[in-house]
């Protein structure tokens, strides 16, 4: 018997969803940084085996939109409950609710199986994890509660082995060497993404968009030409730095992770092109793959 399902993780900012969904798959596929609204498209990661297949799906962190990009963000985290099978609603210690309440209705009254991960147990101490999980009982009655450090990987094989026992008996939805449902120039975009968001403060990281112009792979290199689209040219200014210098910085990590991911040597070429608001431009949305509906 094959078993097969969608496994959608949902949480408010920075509860380490990234975290986890990287553990589970065993591969980087999401990135990671400390700041808020680091993810903001669903990245399905895909982990197969012989009489199985999972595909998690790690969605942006639910927030209030204030502006139509972070509405279309919430629209990735409203189709992940369209299609779960298994829905993991993840909280930190110290939380206490759902930024959202009609998510929180929704999941509180969902029909499919929900498993709500306590996150970042390794900061905290016996007396208040047992309180953590006697807040969170009450509130979620129909979940099951699973105490977890994503970061130090710690009860995630727990996790991944419920999961498995909810699955769905299902024929595979995707190839079985399949590891996401990404092209390979996502994952470029994202990781100068994170790289911007790791290197510039305030408003900057936000404001801007990765396009992957051009991407030839050769046999023992492969060759990228990227456009970092900012909202104003003051921003352009920042990105680019004195005599290039901050972007260089950029380059070079990002080229790093990239030489990691794709295994092979990689050309990187980076350029700043102002795209005036575009965060509040339908059409501009569509392009960057926002605004799907």
């Amino acid at each position: 018997m094959h078993k097969a399902g969608f496994v959608n993780i949902i949480g408010n900012p920075n509860v380490g969803k990234s975290t986890l969904m990287n553990a589970l798959v065993g591969e980087r596929l999401s990135i990671i940084t400390s700041k808020a609204q680091t993810t903001r498209h669903r990245i399905m990661g895909i982990v197969n085996g012989e009489d199985f297949q999972v595909v998690f799906s790690d969605t942006p962190g639910i927030i209030k939109p204030a502006y139509e990009l972070q509405n279309s963000m919430m629209d990735f985290v409203k189709s992940a409950f369209e299609d779960a099978d298994v829905l993991v609603y993840m909280v930190e210690i110290g939380e206490k609710e759902l930024k959202d309440e009609a998510f929180f209705n929704k999941i509180i009254h969902s029909k499919i199986p929900v498993l709500l991960l306590l996150n970042k147990i390794d900061k905290s101490n016996q007396e208040q994890l047992e309180e953590q999980i006697d807040l969170w009982r009450e509130k979620v009655p129909n979940a099951e509660i699973f105490p977890i450090s994503a970061l130090e990987n710690f009860n995630v094989s727990e996790v991944f082995n419920r999961i498995l026992e909810l699955l769905p008996s299902s024929p595979p939805y995707y190839p079985k060497d399949a590891l996401t449902d990404k092209p390979e120039r996502f994952f470029v975009n994202e990781t100068i993404r994170e790289k911007i968001l790791l290197n510039y403060d305030k408003e900057i990281p936000y404001s801007v968009e990765i396009e992957t112009e051009e991407f030839k792979e050769d046999e023992d290199i492969i060759r990228i030409k990227s456009v970092i689209m900012v909202e104003r040219d003051t921003q352009k200014g920042i990105i680019i730095g004195h005599k290039g210098s901050a972007l260089k910085k950029v380059g070079m990590q990002a080229r790093e992770d990239l030489e990691k991911f794709f295994g092979k040597q990689i050309y990187i070429e980076l350029f700043v092109k102002v795209n005036k608001d575009w965060r509040s431009n339908s059409f501009q949305l569509r392009r960057f793959g926002y605004n799907q509906k």
